[in-house]
């Protein structure tokens, strides 16, 4: 039986941790979570801001390569959109032990662990009698050049297997591993909004070469980030790790807590 969600994924930012050297400091991984039964009718927004953006058809959308004046009408059509969004925010310069995460994989690994627990949720706690499907979510991965989704796939069938044993928290009926994919962007339009989203969130977050961060396109994404029983915070907006708490109090991330109290 088919998946009743389809689960589209893809990153903002690098693994690097050559701070100063051109190494981001943050990594964002981000989902948009849609209905089967309804995903082309909703992704098919790309389309539609394609078209008002005078860009050619068919050409795939690159939330880093439009101006602003264009990002924010994208992100609006998202926010108004059959949908939602998740994603996990790392801060590598706070990550403790940094070697493990510097060996191949092992960040990328991780964050998609964090994502793909809040993705089951959402999607075990949002199903119903009537949909579609048998509960699951397709997971479609953005193609990264180089990276095996074979590992990957091992990665979490190992996740699953030590389930008893750490605390990994995914929805095990939700996430099934023979049901992950890896595709371009140009394949699916789903892809380009999840690029558009993790554009956004790493925008809110990572300064620019002047010193200054861009949060309105997270800020204009509120309607349809996942809120959880406790909030945005640790469900649609999963910062990571922990001791980066402090650096959230300083004032140019001060639009987290405003928007997403």
């Amino acid at each position: 039986m088919a998946s009743t969600f389809i689960v589209y994924v893809d990153e903002s930012g690098d693994e690097g941790f050559r701070f100063g050297e051109g190494s981001s400091d943050w990594f964002v991984l981000s989902a948009v979570i849609t209905r089967r039964a309804t995903d082309l009718t909703t992704v098919k927004l790309v389309d539609d801001v394609r078209a008002e953006l005078s860009k050619p058809p068919h050409k795939p959308l690159h939330f880093r390569d439009l101006r602003h004046e264009h990002r924010l009408p994208y992100v609006t059509r998202i926010a108004e959109a059959d949908l939602k969004v998740v994603s996990v925010l790392v801060h590598k310069p706070s990550l403790q032990e940094r070697e493990k995460f510097q060996e191949r994989y092992r960040l990328y690994f991780y964050t998609t662990r964090y994502l793909l627990e809040r993705a089951s949720w959402y999607c075990r706690d949002h199903r119903h009698s009537s949909d579609e499907g048998d509960g699951s979510a397709q997971i479609v991965f953005s193609n990264r050049s180089g990276m095996s989704y074979v590992e990957l796939c091992e990665y979490l069938k190992h996740l699953k297997e030590c389930s008893g044993v750490f605390d990994v928290r995914i929805d095990w009926t939700v996430i099934r591993e023979d049901q992950v994919i890896s595709l371009s962007s140009g394949k699916r339009m789903g892809l380009q909004i999840a690029d558009a989203v993790a554009g956004s969130h790493f925008y809110g977050v990572q300064e620019s070469q002047y010193g200054f961060v861009e949060p309105r396109y997270a800020e204009l994404l509120k309607p349809v980030v996942y809120r959880g029983k406790g909030g945005w915070l640790g469900y649609g907006l999963k910062f990571w790790p922990r001791d980066v708490r402090l650096l959230l109090e300083e004032e140019r991330y001060r639009w987290i807590g405003e928007t997403y109290k």
